[in-house]
């Protein structure tokens, strides 16, 4: 196993629940044979030609049993690290309470295909530590990784409406959280007064349907916003503060190391 700060590669699902890989999102590409395992309740089987993501909450995963020619490319990304390499797209977010529910994605010849050359990417990446620019070489590679991936499930699953009013509620949470309400509202109360229930409930929901509650959504959509306009030098870190009715700049600050784990001025260096 190969590790560098924010990147860990394996070549075994075996490790998915340790500790170790808490903060990591787990992505894997199956070459041959197959592996059973249950989540959440659930059984699956991951096989040849597919792809997997499991989002955090690794320690979900039980009764993993690998086939004696099973192959299979794992990579794992922190949290921090997805958040400055996502693209500009909330995609990801939505396409996450379906892969809450099922992390598997077959995919064709053709995705096979791009699915290996990405991972082949990220790894060499991480193998150039003579790079004069391998942090944001790794960046553009996991970006490109993460990119396809959105497609591969939008492509598997064009219809993302779903009609249990649980999840009608959800969809109805995203979507205001999509129009940019987090920028002046953060507190929970806010978005359960909009869908008329009580902020337990809401964040009930949220667990129950994403494995997440709804705080982790809110400072998720907010994380990503700020992230991306700090790497927008026209805006001065005053300007963006303000766009997020923070009190002060001290406040912004703090928000910014506690959620993102660096400074502002980090993001322009």
């Amino acid at each position: 196993m190969e590790t560098v700060q924010h990147i860990i590669i394996d070549n075994t699902l075996k490790r998915i629940g340790d500790d170790t890989f808490a903060d990591y999102l787990c992505h894997a590409y199956c070459h041959s044979g197959h592996c059973t395992f249950e989540r959440n309740g659930q059984e699956f089987r991951f096989e040849a030609g597919d792809c997997m993501i499991i989002a955090r909450r690794g320690d979900l995963v039980k009764n993993l049993e690998e086939s004696d020619d099973f192959k299979v490319d794992v990579i794992y990304v922190t949290q921090q690290f997805i958040e400055i390499s996502t693209p500009q797209s909330n995609y990801g977010m939505r396409g996450h309470l379906s892969l809450f529910q099922n992390p598997i994605m077959k995919l064709t010849p053709e995705q096979q295909e791009v699915c290996r050359s990405n991972f082949d990417a990220v790894k060499r990446r991480l193998a150039q530590t003579n790079h004069r620019f391998r942090h944001d070489a790794l960046m553009n590679a996991v970006e490109c990784m993460i990119i396809d991936f959105f497609d591969f499930h939008a492509q598997l699953f064009p219809a993302d409406k779903i009609s249990s009013q649980q999840h009608q509620m959800m969809e109805e949470f995203f979507g205001l959280l999509e129009r940019g309400d987090y920028r002046q509202n953060r507190d929970i109360g806010y978005y359960a007064d909009k869908l008329c229930v009580t902020p337990k409930y809401l964040s009930e929901v949220c667990k129950k349907v994403s494995g997440l509650p709804a705080a982790f959504w809110i400072t998720r959509y907010t994380s990503l916003d700020i992230s991306r306009l700090l790497r927008d030098r026209s805006l001065s870190f005053t300007d963006i503060s303000d766009m997020f009715g923070f009190s002060s700049a001290s406040h912004f600050t703090r928000y910014v190391q506690t959620n993102l784990g660096a400074k502002p001025s980090d993001f322009r260096e």
